[in-house]
């Protein structure tokens, strides 16, 4: 991310706006968030909104029939604009804009489990068009925990299906075929209890339009749930 210098980052969370059916997209001018822990350290973050990309999103979407929205909060425009920025949205962005300087605005957007998959899937090639139309550089993040439901230690109650939905989510990534979660059966999808589903059928529309290779850096099971990093870079 701090090489290629994007001009905006966007980011889909799955933590923030829960828009019952609606694809959600943060038109807001600011976003600022606190995140504390078990001690009584906090972080915090606050990020310039790109507005303009943002209304620009909003519209290609509604142009493409898709269920979107736009989201803001406090007032339409000014400081005072400033939508609350979820645990989803500031740990990843944490690590490029306050550890690397990236000096990046952001876009937020929420994806809906309301609709069809294919639908995300379909945002995520509306939003690949705009940003190659776009006179400015891009990036995506899609912010997404794997699946919830790996230990009985957890809120959640322990399947086996678990493992199953992490390890095909690797091996999409692996063998750069990403679209193929879209035909995840729902038995696996309800029994694993992942958080990633929907902001990956995102960025699996990205890279129907776009082509990237793709590279796992890590898997993890830390806790109840699975995580997994990876990277996509433009095929030149």
């Amino acid at each position: 991310m701090a090489a290629s210098v994007p001009d905006t980052i966007i980011i889909a969370s799955p933590h923030n706006l829960r828009l019952m059916g609606k694809i959600g997209i943060v038109v807001a001018e600011n976003s600022t968030g606190t995140l504390g822990g078990s001690s009584k350290k906090s972080v915090r973050l606050s990020v310039k909104c790109d507005s303009k990309l943002a209304r620009q999103l909003l519209n290609w979407s509604v142009k493409a029939r898709l269920p979107a929205v736009g989201a803001n909060f406090g007032t339409s425009e000014g400081p005072a604009s400033d939508m609350p920025m979820d645990w989803g949205t500031l740990v990843p962005l944490w690590f490029p804009i306050r550890e690397k300087r990236v000096r990046s605005k952001v876009v937020i957007v929420t994806p809906s489990r309301e609709i069809p998959l294919v639908e995300n899937f379909k945002f995520g090639k509306v939003l690949a068009r705009l940003a190659e139309a776009s006179k400015t550089r891009v990036a995506f993040i899609a912010s997404a925990d794997q699946a919830h439901a790996h230990s009985k230690k957890g809120p959640y109650e322990y399947s086996r299906r678990a493992s199953e939905y992490d390890n095909q989510v690797c091996k999409a990534i692996l063998e750069n075929r990403l679209k193929s979660i879209l035909d995840f059966g729902s038995r696996l999808v309800e029994e694993a209890k992942p958080d990633s589903l929907w902001q990956m059928a995102i960025l699996a529309g990205i890279l129907e339009e776009v082509r990237m290779s793709s590279e796992l850096v890590s898997y993890e099971v830390p806790t109840y749930y699975g995580m997994v990093c990876a990277g996509f870079r433009r095929l030149r």
